[in-house]
């Protein structure tokens, strides 16, 4: 089964939503996920248009940062701890060009283990994550070669594959993050309890004829051997 996992590093939502996903990709090991971007607030720019300022900002996604800590199975999120810090609310642009980066290196592996420190280090640790500097210490500390890292991260076509994702929001219709796409066609809106994700993984893969676990069955069986309390079974 093929999923598009569409977030940003700043999306509130998004932190426990990947810990849940982690779960059911460890339950069902033949969900192949790919990680697409979600840009809240690609540049300043955007912040302005939607809340009057970029000062602005920080106040009222603290709200949301209430909400998002209810609905995170571990309670992770350091709220006081963000309130004390005096740097505006960061931006989505870096962070998601760093986790792209880290993909374009080394697969989809890479991309979450990077997307999910950066969001570590914004939600827990309260850093800046549109800073370069504070983004480099965080590649440092991944499996991830920081120099092979810097690179990639400044070649114009990780910023074009963020793009890309971007249009695919727009062709798909998706309205927020965090957003599953499922086989292309199917879509799971919001951070969803694990168990609801599970439900319609679970449909949608009957619907289609997928297999979640295990190999699928062709034919019959036929003649074999085996191993059947320490000694050899043969047909």
């Amino acid at each position: 089964m093929k999923i598009e996992f569409f977030h940003d590093v700043i999306c509130s939502f998004c932190f426990p939503m990947s810990n849940r996903m982690r779960q059911i990709v460890k339950k069902y090991p033949r969900i192949n996920v790919t990680h697409r971007s979600f840009a809240l607030g690609w540049e300043k720019e955007q912040f302005i248009q939607m809340f009057g300022s970029h000062e602005a900002v920080k106040p009222e996604v603290l709200n949301h940062w209430e909400q998002a800590n209810k609905n995170d199975d571990l309670n992770r999120f350091n709220i006081e701890g963000m309130k004390e810090q005096d740097f505006l609310f960061p931006t989505s642009k870096n962070g998601l060009k760093a986790a792209k980066a880290a993909g374009m290196l080394q697969g989809q592996d890479a991309y979450w283990e990077v997307f999910d420190a950066i969001q570590e280090a914004l939600f827990i640790n309260n850093r800046d994550i549109s800073d370069i500097e504070i983004l480099e210490d965080v590649i440092s500390q991944t499996s991830l070669d920081l120099d092979a890292w810097k690179t990639q991260f400044n070649k114009p076509e990780t910023e074009q594959a963020v793009l890309e994702d971007l249009n695919l929001v727009q062709s798909y219709g998706i309205q927020g993050a965090p957003a599953l796409v499922i086989e292309g066609k199917y879509l799971i809106s919001g951070a969803q309890p694990k168990e609801v994700i599970e439900e319609t993984i679970e449909k949608i893969a009957k619907e289609e004829g997928l297999q979640l676990t295990g190999l699928q069955m062709m034919g019959s069986d036929a003649d074999a051997c085996r191993v059947v309390d320490g000694n050899w079974q043969c047909d």
